[in-house]
Order: structure tokens, then C-alpha cells, then sequence
């Protein structure tokens, strides 16, 4: 009975963060349906809310303090890096932003920062899942975090959000985004997840991180059969498929194994 009360408690606590995730999904299903002129919108919409599905569940796993280290470190990480990188082409390459997405800070969209912190918790919960403590959790997050980028900037870049400069030593079926932009990802990914993860507590694990494992396996499965079926981007679809799922896969199986009985 005692067993079954504390389930409860801790479904109820999760309901938020749960409630968020449903509506970050289906922005996203609607994401490739809408008229033409309506995606920037939600492309944006999509972001916040699966922003705030992040932070609900950091929040409930590490309590309010755990949502602002993640907003100020992951999110605040990754505005630094970009306006790092828009005035000296370090550590991704030479880009700019086209002026689509929004309002913007030190020349960057104020949705991109957001869009940092959104996938830097679901990543930790990948990384302290697949290592017991230290350099390990910090690696495999930050690779889980920036093998994201397989699919983002692909699809971003076709979408007219941001363009490179000099993308022509790029990845095989993946043209017009140099290498240089997925080294800068793992460097700022290694950085913000090792941060994050030190700043929550190293040693704590993430316990019943439902929300975080769904947003982060969502994003992987959604992101295949988006860019395969919907984007006309084939290339990125086996990049990404390939690349991610060195990372979502076998945390896929290892969270199913650890679920409860």
C-alpha cells in the first residue's frame, strides 16, 4: 500500500511536466500540416512549449533551483556561444540568422537559447542514465544533446531560418552545413551538459525522469520520419536516424529495462 501511495504521489507530481510534453508533441504533429505561412509560428511555439515541458519536469526532479540553474546555464550557455559565434565564426563556423524567428539578443533569436535549454535536460537524463557518475554522464550527454543537431540544422537551414557561409566541407548527404558546426555542438554540448550536471548535484541521478526520456525518444522518432517523409530531406533522415540513434537507441532499451514492475 505504502508502495502504491508513493506511485501516486509521484505520478501527480510529474503531471505538469507530463501535460507539457503531450502539447510539445502535438505542436510538433501539427508542425508539418499547417499552411506554409503559419510554420515560423509554430516552429516557435513549438520551442516554448517543449521549453517549458523541460523546465516542469527539472523543476519536479530538482525543485525550482533546478529549473533556473537549467534556464541560466543551459539556456544562457547557449546564448553566449551563439553571439560568440555570430561575431567570430567560433566554434561553429562563419552563419548568420536571417531575422525569421523572433525578437532577438546580441543578434540571436531569443527562441534559440530556449531551444538549448529545452533539449539540455532531456540530454542529461540520457547521459545519467547510460553512465553511473562524472566524465561519463557528462560525454554521453553532451553527445546525446548534440547529435540533436543532425536533424536541427538541416532542417532549419532548408526552412530559410539561418544560413552558413562556408558550408562546403560538409557532412556526406548532408550538404550546405560545414563539419565545423557539429565539432562546435559537441564542445558547447560537453560544456553546458557538464555544467548542468555539476551545478544539480554529480552524484544525484535523475529518478523517474518519464517526461525528459519521452521528449528526448520523441524527438529522435519524430525527427526521422519528418525529414524521411515530410521534409524532403532523406540525407538527414539517415544521418540523424544513424547518429541520434547511437544514443537514443540503447537508452531506449535501458530505460525500458529499469522501468517499474
Amino acid at each position: 500500500m505504502v508502495t502504491t501511495a508513493r506511485r501516486a504521489a509521484v505520478t501527480t507530481a510529474a503531471l505538469p511536466a507530463w501535460v507539457l510534453v503531450g502539447a510539445a508533441v502535438l505542436v510538433q504533429i501539427v508542425y508539418p500540416l499547417v499552411p506554409t505561412s503559419w510554420l515560423t509560428g509554430v516552429t516557435v511555439t513549438s520551442v516554448v512549449v517543449f521549453f517549458g515541458a523541460s523546465v516542469a519536469d527539472v523543476v519536479r526532479v530538482h525543485g525550482v533551483r533546478g529549473g533556473l540553474l537549467l534556464v541560466g546555464i543551459a539556456g544562457g550557455g547557449g546564448l553566449v556561444a551563439e553571439a560568440v559565434g555570430l561575431a567570430t565564426g567560433f566554434p561553429f563556423g562563419a552563419y548568420a540568422y536571417t531575422g525569421t524567428l523572433g525578437p532577438e539578443l546580441l543578434g540571436v533569436p531569443v527562441v534559440v537559447p530556449l531551444a538549448w535549454a529545452m533539449m539540455a535536460w532531456p540530454a542529461l537524463v540520457v547521459g545519467r542514465t547510460l553512465a553511473v557518475r562524472g566524465a561519463g554522464v557528462v560525454v554521453l550527454g553532451g553527445l546525446a544533446l548534440a547529435a540533436w543537431d543532425l536533424f536541427l540544422d538541416p532542417q532549419m537551414v532548408a526552412a530559410g531560418h539561418w544560413v552558413w557561409f562556408a558550408p562546403h566541407a560538409a557532412l556526406p548527404l548532408v550538404p550546405g552545413i560545414p563539419v565545423t558546426n557539429y565539432v562546435g555542438w559537441v564542445l558547447v554540448s560537453v560544456l553546458v551538459v557538464g555544467a548542468l550536471h555539476l551545478a544539480l548535484g554529480a552524484r544525484r541521478r535523475a529518478p523517474g525522469s518519464g517526461p525528459a526520456a519521452a521528449l528526448y525518444l520523441w524527438v529522435y522518432a519524430s525527427s526521422v520520419l519528418g525529414h524521411l517523409a515530410f521534409f524532403g530531406l532523406p540525407g538527414s533522415a539517415l544521418v540523424g536516424g544513424v547518429g541520434m540513434g547511437a544514443i537514443a537507441v540503447p537508452f531506449a532499451v535501458t530505460t525500458w529495462r529499469r522501468r517499474p514492475h
